[in-house]
């Protein structure tokens, strides 16, 4: 399950910023209106192919439904890496080249496409593992044997994907929190898997993503260091690429959401594209972790007109809603040791479990057609 980290991390401060807030839910929140003020639209705005069921039928409909919904989409590659066949070269896992192979057979000829890959395990503290749990052995991640592999294993998926941008890792900035003496061999790495990739693909627009929820009011030992290096790196970037949960700091009016907004839009630089993001829609309980997260669906409704409105005035590249549907019906295959785990981010489609549109997609569709 993606982002397994940010639980043991934040469920505390969860609970004590969001237990005491309530927010009062408004039968009708939809302003038909909205984004009127503005001409055009300037940004593209799509999904991750992200499914809500394990069935062949979930995922056709997922990148059918992205089709018809979005001018942009996300193939999010955060799982395992095969460090030994790339490093031997051996061939590579059926179970590797049979998923890359499913999500090629669909690509969406009308639509961009940004590619993300990440280097970094589900805790963001060292390298994702091969298909059998393990890593390779490294003095520091810069090594020769490890660059040499993952550009081998950036450059496959290229060829594969073609994409139009490339995330070369995700949520970079959690590496320098959870394990910071990784950190300047990770830079050392990327510039030399970036540098050969650009040779390649000298067109190609690459970033790492960083994670907002974890730069905006940041809990480390020195924040102002830890932002003003997160900063400076992600200003040598094409683009910057950002990932953003705001009910991970208990976020939940648009005065909180733009805060985070305008925190960001004063540090950085560079073009910003929102490669992953959502909000909760209903109330989030997790028992084995006394975390209670309120929500509904004008509160998401209106964390993405906030998010929206960001993007037109600041010129955004693009932005990814993370999951189109709610995904109920996947999460009860998770393993029970997960389950928990997955819950976060179980509510936060533009659609519902059963099919049935949110507030948040008459939104959605009101600036997508603009």
């Amino acid at each position: 399950m993606r982002h397994v980290y940010i639980i043991l991390s934040i469920a505390f401060l969860l609970l004590i910023s969001c237990k005491e807030t309530e927010v009062e839910t408004i039968d009708n929140c939809i302003n038909e209106n909205f984004f009127s003020e503005y001409n055009t639209r300037n940004f593209d705005m799509g999904f991750s192919t992200w499914a809500y069921a394990k069935t062949v039928a979930s995922v056709d409909d997922t990148y059918q439904f992205i089709s018809t919904n979005s001018d942009i989409y996300s193939e999010h590659i955060d799982y395992m890496i095969p460090w030994n066949a790339w490093i031997n070269n051996l061939p590579l896992p059926a179970e590797f080249t049979n998923e890359i192979a499913a999500r090629v057979s669909r690509i969406i000829t009308n639509n961009k496409l940004t590619l993300s890959v990440s280097l970094l395990n589900n805790s963001r503290d060292d390298l994702a593992t091969d298909f059998d749990g393990s890593i390779p052995n490294y003095t520091a991640l810069n090594d020769q044997v490890i660059e040499d592999a993952y550009f081998k294993h950036i450059q496959y998926l290229v060829n594969q994907f073609d994409p139009n941008y490339l995330i070369i890792a995700i949520e970079v900035n959690e590496l320098l929190k959870n394990d910071p003496d990784k950190w300047e061999g990770y830079k050392l790495l990327m510039a030399n898997v970036k540098t050969r990739i650009q040779n390649v693909y000298p067109t190609l627009v690459i970033s790492e993503s960083i994670t907002l929820h974890n730069l905006y009011q940041v809990d480390v030992p020195n924040p102002e260091a830890f932002i003003n290096e997160v900063v400076d790196y992600a200003n040598t970037m094409d683009f910057v690429a950002v990932s953003f949960y705001p009910f991970f700091k208990g976020l939940n009016t648009k005065d909180g959401f733009q805060e985070a907004f305008d925190f960001l839009h004063e540090k950085i630089t560079k073009p910003i594209a929102f490669a992953e993001t959502s909000h909760l829609s209903e109330d989030l309980t997790v028992d084995s972790y006394n975390l209670f997260i309120t929500g509904n669906e004008c509160e998401q409704n209106f964390y993405l007109e906030s998010l929206l409105t960001n993007a037109q005035e600041h010129n955004y590249e693009y932005i990814i809603w993370w999951a189109h549907r709610d995904y109920n019906e996947l999460w009860e295959t998770f393993p029970v040791e997960v389950q928990d785990l997955g819950k976060l981010w179980i509510s936060t489609g533009i659609i519902n479990e059963d099919g049935v549109s949110k507030k948040a997609y008459s939104t959605w569709g009101i600036v997508l057609n603009h």
